[in-house]
Protein backbone atom coordinates (compact mmCIF):
# COMPACT_ATOMS: atom_id res chain seq x y z
CA UNK A 1 0.00 0.00 0.00
CA UNK A 2 1.72 3.28 -0.83
CA UNK A 3 1.51 6.51 1.39
CA UNK A 4 -0.24 9.01 -1.30
CA UNK A 5 -3.01 6.52 -0.59
CA UNK A 6 -3.40 7.07 3.18
CA UNK A 7 -3.00 10.50 2.58
CA UNK A 8 -5.82 10.03 0.29
CA UNK A 9 -8.21 8.16 2.37
CA UNK A 10 -8.36 10.66 5.41
CA UNK A 11 -9.56 13.07 3.33
CA UNK A 12 -12.75 10.89 3.37
CA UNK A 13 -12.64 9.43 6.62
CA UNK A 14 -11.42 9.83 10.31
CA UNK A 15 -8.80 9.00 12.84
CA UNK A 16 -10.13 9.75 15.61
CA UNK A 17 -11.75 8.78 19.09
CA UNK A 18 -15.12 10.09 20.04
CA UNK A 19 -16.55 7.43 21.79
CA UNK A 20 -15.36 4.78 24.02
CA UNK A 21 -12.69 2.69 22.41
CA UNK A 22 -12.82 3.68 18.72
CA UNK A 23 -15.96 3.97 17.57
CA UNK A 24 -17.81 6.75 16.02
CA UNK A 25 -21.38 6.84 16.60
CA UNK A 26 -22.03 10.68 15.07
CA UNK A 27 -22.22 10.43 11.51
CA UNK A 28 -24.93 13.21 10.51
CA UNK A 29 -25.76 17.07 11.87
CA UNK A 30 -28.78 15.85 13.71
CA UNK A 31 -26.68 12.68 15.04
CA UNK A 32 -23.78 15.21 16.55
CA UNK A 33 -26.10 17.58 17.78
CA UNK A 34 -28.48 14.82 19.97
CA UNK A 35 -24.56 12.84 20.95
CA UNK A 36 -25.95 10.12 18.65
CA UNK A 37 -29.26 9.95 20.92
CA UNK A 38 -31.23 9.51 17.48
CA UNK A 39 -32.43 6.50 16.99
CA UNK A 40 -36.12 6.60 17.55
CA UNK A 41 -36.77 9.68 16.25
CA UNK A 42 -35.05 9.85 13.14
CA UNK A 43 -36.14 12.84 10.34
CA UNK A 44 -33.98 13.23 7.48
CA UNK A 45 -31.94 11.23 5.02
CA UNK A 46 -29.73 10.00 7.87
CA UNK A 47 -32.62 8.09 9.32
CA UNK A 48 -30.83 5.64 6.63
CA UNK A 49 -27.98 4.79 9.03
CA UNK A 50 -29.19 5.75 12.15
CA UNK A 51 -32.74 3.10 11.96
CA UNK A 52 -33.27 2.41 8.60
CA UNK A 53 -36.63 0.79 9.77
CA UNK A 54 -38.16 4.52 10.02
CA UNK A 55 -37.57 5.31 6.24
CA UNK A 56 -40.86 3.53 5.83
CA UNK A 57 -42.51 5.94 7.74
CA UNK A 58 -41.46 9.00 6.10
CA UNK A 59 -42.87 11.27 3.57
CA UNK A 60 -42.97 9.46 -0.12
CA UNK A 61 -40.32 11.59 -1.40
CA UNK A 62 -36.20 11.41 -1.79
CA UNK A 63 -34.24 12.83 1.15
CA UNK A 64 -30.44 13.73 1.05
CA UNK A 65 -27.90 14.82 3.66
CA UNK A 66 -24.35 15.78 3.69
CA UNK A 67 -21.76 17.56 5.52
CA UNK A 68 -18.20 17.63 7.09
CA UNK A 69 -16.83 17.41 10.35
CA UNK A 70 -13.80 19.27 11.47
CA UNK A 71 -12.55 16.68 14.39
CA UNK A 72 -10.16 18.76 17.25
CA UNK A 73 -8.28 16.27 18.96
CA UNK A 74 -5.86 17.86 21.90
CA UNK A 75 -2.69 16.14 23.11
CA UNK A 76 -3.19 13.15 25.58
CA UNK A 77 -1.01 13.53 28.59
CA UNK A 78 1.09 11.24 29.65
CA UNK A 79 2.43 11.85 33.63
CA UNK A 80 5.47 9.68 35.53
CA UNK A 81 8.64 11.36 36.08
CA UNK A 82 11.59 12.01 33.90
CA UNK A 83 12.28 10.53 31.18
CA UNK A 84 9.06 8.58 31.00
CA UNK A 85 6.72 11.22 30.51
CA UNK A 86 5.26 12.71 27.12
CA UNK A 87 2.23 13.82 24.85
CA UNK A 88 0.85 12.91 22.11
CA UNK A 89 0.31 15.29 18.90
CA UNK A 90 -2.36 17.21 18.31
CA UNK A 91 -4.79 15.90 15.33
CA UNK A 92 -7.15 18.24 13.13
CA UNK A 93 -9.10 16.05 10.69
CA UNK A 94 -12.02 16.90 8.25
CA UNK A 95 -14.67 14.14 7.86
CA UNK A 96 -17.87 14.12 5.07
CA UNK A 97 -20.66 12.22 5.42
CA UNK A 98 -23.89 11.64 3.06
CA UNK A 99 -26.85 9.96 3.43
CA UNK A 100 -29.59 9.19 0.94
CA UNK A 101 -33.61 7.57 1.52
CA UNK A 102 -35.42 7.29 -1.95
CA UNK A 103 -39.12 7.16 -3.14
CA UNK A 104 -41.36 4.69 -0.75
CA UNK A 105 -41.76 1.09 -3.74
CA UNK A 106 -45.18 0.16 -2.14
CA UNK A 107 -44.56 -0.80 1.34
CA UNK A 108 -40.33 -1.08 0.85
CA UNK A 109 -38.18 1.64 0.39
CA UNK A 110 -34.34 1.59 0.57
CA UNK A 111 -31.58 4.28 1.14
CA UNK A 112 -27.41 4.67 1.19
CA UNK A 113 -25.15 6.03 3.72
CA UNK A 114 -21.31 6.67 3.18
CA UNK A 115 -19.71 7.17 6.36
CA UNK A 116 -16.70 6.52 8.82
CA UNK A 117 -18.28 4.29 11.45
CA UNK A 118 -14.39 3.62 13.23
CA UNK A 119 -11.25 4.82 13.10
CA UNK A 120 -7.99 5.88 15.63
CA UNK A 121 -5.12 7.90 15.45
CA UNK A 122 -2.47 8.21 17.78
CA UNK A 123 0.89 9.68 17.59
CA UNK A 124 3.88 10.43 19.99
CA UNK A 125 7.35 11.66 19.53
CA UNK A 126 8.79 11.67 22.92
CA UNK A 127 11.26 8.35 23.13
CA UNK A 128 9.70 6.21 25.78
CA UNK A 129 6.13 6.39 23.97
CA UNK A 130 7.09 6.34 20.38
CA UNK A 131 9.38 2.62 20.60
CA UNK A 132 5.43 1.27 21.68
CA UNK A 133 3.42 4.37 19.22
CA UNK A 134 5.13 6.43 17.11
CA UNK A 135 1.99 5.94 14.98
CA UNK A 136 -0.92 4.15 15.50
CA UNK A 137 -3.72 4.63 12.71
CA UNK A 138 -7.09 2.81 11.73
CA UNK A 139 -8.73 4.26 9.05
CA UNK A 140 -12.23 3.35 7.61
CA UNK A 141 -15.06 4.28 5.57
CA UNK A 142 -18.65 2.16 5.36
CA UNK A 143 -20.84 2.22 2.46
CA UNK A 144 -24.25 1.16 4.09
CA UNK A 145 -27.41 0.25 1.51
CA UNK A 146 -30.52 -0.59 3.92
CA UNK A 147 -34.14 -1.23 2.84
CA UNK A 148 -37.27 -0.69 5.21
CA UNK A 149 -40.96 -2.69 5.02
CA UNK A 150 -43.62 -1.26 6.86
CA UNK A 151 -45.43 -4.51 8.28
CA UNK A 152 -48.10 -2.18 8.81
CA UNK A 153 -49.07 1.43 10.45
CA UNK A 154 -47.55 1.06 13.68
CA UNK A 155 -44.96 -0.85 12.63
CA UNK A 156 -41.83 -1.65 10.26
CA UNK A 157 -38.41 -3.72 9.88
CA UNK A 158 -35.21 -2.89 8.07
CA UNK A 159 -31.33 -3.98 7.44
CA UNK A 160 -28.71 -3.36 5.05
CA UNK A 161 -25.23 -4.63 4.02
CA UNK A 162 -22.33 -3.16 5.87
CA UNK A 163 -19.00 -2.36 3.38
CA UNK A 164 -16.07 -1.41 4.93
CA UNK A 165 -12.72 -0.27 3.41
CA UNK A 166 -10.01 0.06 5.58
CA UNK A 167 -6.31 1.27 5.84
CA UNK A 168 -3.80 0.78 8.62
CA UNK A 169 -0.41 2.13 9.63
CA UNK A 170 1.30 0.96 12.75
CA UNK A 171 4.90 2.78 13.39
CA UNK A 172 7.01 1.96 16.33
CA UNK A 173 10.41 3.58 17.31
CA UNK A 174 12.77 2.55 19.72
CA UNK A 175 16.23 4.16 18.42
CA UNK A 176 16.26 6.80 20.78
CA UNK A 177 16.92 3.83 23.49
CA UNK A 178 16.92 0.57 21.96
CA UNK A 179 18.43 -0.35 18.21
CA UNK A 180 14.77 -1.14 17.00
CA UNK A 181 12.38 0.08 14.40
CA UNK A 182 9.05 -1.07 12.73
CA UNK A 183 6.82 0.57 9.84
CA UNK A 184 3.59 -1.39 8.73
CA UNK A 185 0.78 -0.62 6.43
CA UNK A 186 -2.13 -2.82 5.56
CA UNK A 187 -5.82 -2.52 4.16
CA UNK A 188 -8.60 -4.83 3.64
CA UNK A 189 -12.08 -4.78 2.57
CA UNK A 190 -14.56 -6.61 4.70
CA UNK A 191 -18.56 -6.89 5.58
CA UNK A 192 -20.81 -7.26 8.09
CA UNK A 193 -24.48 -6.30 8.49
CA UNK A 194 -27.46 -4.09 10.60
CA UNK A 195 -30.65 -5.03 11.35
CA UNK A 196 -33.09 -2.59 12.87
CA UNK A 197 -37.30 -2.11 13.58
CA UNK A 198 -39.39 0.58 15.00
CA UNK A 199 -42.94 0.75 16.84
CA UNK A 200 -45.07 3.41 16.90
CA UNK A 201 -47.87 2.59 20.13
CA UNK A 202 -48.94 5.94 20.11
CA UNK A 203 -48.40 8.71 17.43
CA UNK A 204 -46.28 10.51 19.71
CA UNK A 205 -43.89 7.75 21.60
CA UNK A 206 -41.53 5.49 19.29
CA UNK A 207 -39.77 2.22 19.91
CA UNK A 208 -36.20 1.72 18.37
CA UNK A 209 -34.25 -1.21 18.16
CA UNK A 210 -31.16 -1.44 15.95
CA UNK A 211 -27.75 -3.61 16.09
CA UNK A 212 -24.85 -3.25 13.72
CA UNK A 213 -22.72 -6.55 13.48
CA UNK A 214 -19.45 -7.26 14.26
CA UNK A 215 -16.58 -6.27 11.72
CA UNK A 216 -13.27 -8.39 11.88
CA UNK A 217 -10.32 -5.74 10.42
CA UNK A 218 -8.38 -8.20 8.61
CA UNK A 219 -4.95 -5.63 7.62
CA UNK A 220 -3.03 -7.31 5.05
CA UNK A 221 0.49 -5.43 4.04
CA UNK A 222 3.96 -5.32 4.39
CA UNK A 223 6.12 -4.85 7.77
CA UNK A 224 9.18 -3.61 7.29
CA UNK A 225 11.32 -4.48 10.81
CA UNK A 226 14.53 -2.73 11.75
CA UNK A 227 17.92 -3.77 14.34
CA UNK A 228 21.05 -1.30 14.42
CA UNK A 229 19.37 0.26 11.46
CA UNK A 230 19.44 -3.13 8.83
CA UNK A 231 16.21 -3.89 7.80
CA UNK A 232 13.98 -7.06 6.65
CA UNK A 233 10.66 -7.01 5.21
CA UNK A 234 8.01 -9.22 5.65
CA UNK A 235 4.32 -9.96 4.31
CA UNK A 236 2.33 -9.36 7.33
CA UNK A 237 -1.43 -8.91 9.18
CA UNK A 238 -2.70 -7.79 12.30
CA UNK A 239 -6.83 -8.09 12.51
CA UNK A 240 -8.92 -5.15 14.94
CA UNK A 241 -12.59 -5.51 15.11
CA UNK A 242 -14.81 -2.95 14.50
CA UNK A 243 -17.38 -4.23 17.45
CA UNK A 244 -20.79 -5.24 17.30
CA UNK A 245 -23.58 -2.27 18.95
CA UNK A 246 -27.20 -2.70 20.23
CA UNK A 247 -28.99 0.53 20.91
CA UNK A 248 -32.59 0.76 22.55
CA UNK A 249 -34.27 3.99 22.00
CA UNK A 250 -37.54 5.33 23.39
CA UNK A 251 -38.90 8.74 22.04
CA UNK A 252 -41.13 11.04 23.43
CA UNK A 253 -43.04 14.09 21.81
CA UNK A 254 -44.93 17.20 23.15
CA UNK A 255 -47.44 18.92 20.42
CA UNK A 256 -45.35 18.50 17.67
CA UNK A 257 -42.88 20.49 19.21
CA UNK A 258 -40.64 19.34 22.12
CA UNK A 259 -38.98 15.90 21.40
CA UNK A 260 -37.41 13.74 24.25
CA UNK A 261 -35.07 10.49 23.18
CA UNK A 262 -33.35 8.33 25.42
CA UNK A 263 -31.05 6.15 24.31
CA UNK A 264 -28.93 3.38 25.21
CA UNK A 265 -26.26 1.23 23.67
CA UNK A 266 -24.25 -1.81 24.42
CA UNK A 267 -20.90 -1.96 22.75
CA UNK A 268 -19.18 -5.57 22.70
CA UNK A 269 -15.96 -5.16 22.60
CA UNK A 270 -15.05 -8.25 24.06
CA UNK A 271 -14.38 -9.47 20.66
CA UNK A 272 -10.79 -7.59 20.87
CA UNK A 273 -8.73 -10.46 23.11
CA UNK A 274 -5.35 -9.89 20.91
CA UNK A 275 -3.13 -7.41 18.93
CA UNK A 276 -1.40 -9.87 17.42
CA UNK A 277 1.06 -9.27 14.17
CA UNK A 278 1.14 -12.28 11.59
CA UNK A 279 4.26 -12.67 9.45
CA UNK A 280 5.48 -14.74 6.75
CA UNK A 281 7.79 -15.87 7.96
CA UNK A 282 9.32 -16.85 11.60
CA UNK A 283 11.39 -13.44 12.95
CA UNK A 284 14.98 -14.75 13.32
CA UNK A 285 16.59 -11.86 15.93
CA UNK A 286 14.78 -12.62 19.34
CA UNK A 287 14.55 -8.90 20.62
CA UNK A 288 12.22 -8.05 17.56
CA UNK A 289 10.35 -11.23 17.81
CA UNK A 290 9.62 -9.94 21.51
CA UNK A 291 8.70 -6.77 20.50
CA UNK A 292 6.78 -7.13 17.51
CA UNK A 293 5.65 -10.45 16.86
CA UNK A 294 4.69 -11.42 20.20
CA UNK A 295 1.05 -11.23 20.50
CA UNK A 296 -0.09 -8.47 22.91
CA UNK A 297 -3.41 -9.35 25.17
CA UNK A 298 -6.16 -7.06 24.82
CA UNK A 299 -8.90 -8.30 27.17
CA UNK A 300 -11.51 -5.37 26.70
CA UNK A 301 -14.60 -5.82 27.74
CA UNK A 302 -18.39 -4.96 26.88
CA UNK A 303 -19.81 -1.57 27.57
CA UNK A 304 -22.67 0.65 28.27
CA UNK A 305 -23.49 4.06 26.76
CA UNK A 306 -26.29 6.02 28.55
CA UNK A 307 -27.35 9.25 26.12
CA UNK A 308 -30.16 11.79 26.29
CA UNK A 309 -31.56 14.08 23.37
CA UNK A 310 -33.74 16.56 23.51
CA UNK A 311 -35.30 18.61 19.98
CA UNK A 312 -37.46 21.84 19.75
CA UNK A 313 -39.19 23.35 16.86
CA UNK A 314 -39.19 26.67 17.29
CA UNK A 315 -42.06 29.12 15.39
CA UNK A 316 -39.44 30.63 13.23
CA UNK A 317 -38.27 27.58 10.87
CA UNK A 318 -35.52 26.89 13.61
CA UNK A 319 -35.03 23.76 15.10
CA UNK A 320 -32.66 23.18 17.75
CA UNK A 321 -31.19 19.87 19.63
CA UNK A 322 -28.74 19.24 22.29
CA UNK A 323 -27.57 15.81 23.99
CA UNK A 324 -25.68 14.35 26.97
CA UNK A 325 -23.99 11.05 26.95
CA UNK A 326 -22.26 9.29 29.75
CA UNK A 327 -19.86 6.42 28.24
CA UNK A 328 -17.23 3.86 29.10
CA UNK A 329 -14.19 2.89 28.08
CA UNK A 330 -13.17 -0.91 27.42
CA UNK A 331 -9.76 -0.90 27.79
CA UNK A 332 -8.72 -2.15 31.11
CA UNK A 333 -6.01 -1.08 32.67
CA UNK A 334 -3.92 -4.41 32.86
CA UNK A 335 -3.54 -3.88 28.55
CA UNK A 336 -3.67 -0.09 28.36
CA UNK A 337 -1.26 0.93 26.08
CA UNK A 338 -0.02 4.21 24.35
CA UNK A 339 -1.60 3.25 21.02
CA UNK A 340 -5.19 3.82 22.93
CA UNK A 341 -4.99 5.66 26.40
CA UNK A 342 -8.55 5.73 26.71
CA UNK A 343 -11.05 6.22 29.69
CA UNK A 344 -14.27 7.10 30.60
CA UNK A 345 -16.42 9.81 29.18
CA UNK A 346 -19.03 12.61 29.56
CA UNK A 347 -20.01 13.98 26.24
CA UNK A 348 -22.13 17.29 25.75
CA UNK A 349 -23.81 18.17 22.50
CA UNK A 350 -25.80 20.59 20.95
CA UNK A 351 -26.82 22.25 17.48
CA UNK A 352 -29.09 23.71 15.38
CA UNK A 353 -31.15 23.47 11.84
CA UNK A 354 -32.84 26.14 9.92
CA UNK A 355 -35.28 25.61 7.38
CA UNK A 356 -34.27 27.73 4.28
CA UNK A 357 -37.27 26.57 2.05
CA UNK A 358 -39.56 23.86 1.81
CA UNK A 359 -37.25 21.93 0.70
CA UNK A 360 -33.34 23.26 2.32
CA UNK A 361 -32.21 22.99 5.13
CA UNK A 362 -28.96 23.60 6.93
CA UNK A 363 -27.32 24.16 10.16
CA UNK A 364 -24.39 23.11 12.28
CA UNK A 365 -23.32 21.42 15.40
CA UNK A 366 -20.63 21.19 18.41
CA UNK A 367 -19.70 18.34 20.07
CA UNK A 368 -17.31 18.12 23.30
CA UNK A 369 -16.10 14.62 24.76
CA UNK A 370 -14.49 15.26 28.04
CA UNK A 371 -12.19 12.26 28.88
CA UNK A 372 -11.89 11.42 32.40
CA UNK A 373 -7.74 11.56 33.63
CA UNK A 374 -6.68 7.83 34.89
CA UNK A 375 -4.45 7.03 36.83
CA UNK A 376 -2.62 3.75 36.80
CA UNK A 377 -1.16 1.95 40.26
CA UNK A 378 2.21 0.71 40.07
CA UNK A 379 2.63 -2.89 38.74
CA UNK A 380 -1.15 -3.23 36.98
CA UNK A 381 -0.14 -2.67 33.56
CA UNK A 382 1.41 -5.10 31.36
CA UNK A 383 3.44 -2.57 29.39
CA UNK A 384 7.18 -1.76 30.27
CA UNK A 385 6.64 2.06 30.92
CA UNK A 386 2.95 1.88 32.05
CA UNK A 387 3.92 -0.79 34.67
CA UNK A 388 5.48 2.01 36.69
CA UNK A 389 1.94 3.69 37.24
CA UNK A 390 1.36 7.33 36.07
CA UNK A 391 -1.41 9.36 35.18
CA UNK A 392 -3.02 10.17 31.51
CA UNK A 393 -5.05 12.85 31.20
CA UNK A 394 -6.74 15.66 28.68
CA UNK A 395 -7.28 14.10 25.10
CA UNK A 396 -10.77 13.99 24.34
CA UNK A 397 -12.32 15.87 21.30
CA UNK A 398 -13.64 19.01 19.90
CA UNK A 399 -15.98 18.24 17.01
CA UNK A 400 -17.83 20.82 14.52
CA UNK A 401 -20.62 19.74 12.16
CA UNK A 402 -22.13 21.91 9.37
CA UNK A 403 -24.70 20.06 6.82
CA UNK A 404 -27.36 20.86 4.76
CA UNK A 405 -30.35 18.34 3.83
CA UNK A 406 -32.25 18.59 0.20
CA UNK A 407 -36.07 17.05 -0.48
CA UNK A 408 -37.66 16.34 -3.16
Amino acid sequence: MKIKNIIGLSIITSGLLVAGGYKIPEQSLNGMALGAAYVAHTSGADTAYYNPAAMAFMGDKQYMDAGITLAHLPSNEYTLIDPYSGESEVENILIPYSHYVANAIGDFRWGLSIVAPAGLTKRWESKYQKLFAEEFTLKNVEINPVFSYKVNDKFAIGGGLRLVYSEGVVNSDGTDIAPIKREMEGNTIEFGYNLALIYKPTSDINVAVTYRSNIDLEEDGQANLYFGGVGQQYDATVTVPIPAALNIAISKTWQDKFTLEFNYERTYWSTYKNLDFDYDRPIANPILKEKFDDPLARNWKDTDTFRIGATVKMDNKLTLMMGFAIDETPVPAETIGFELPDSDAKIFSMGFRYQQTDTLSWGAAFLYDSKDARSLERGVAENAVLTNGGTFAEGGAFLTTVGMSYEF
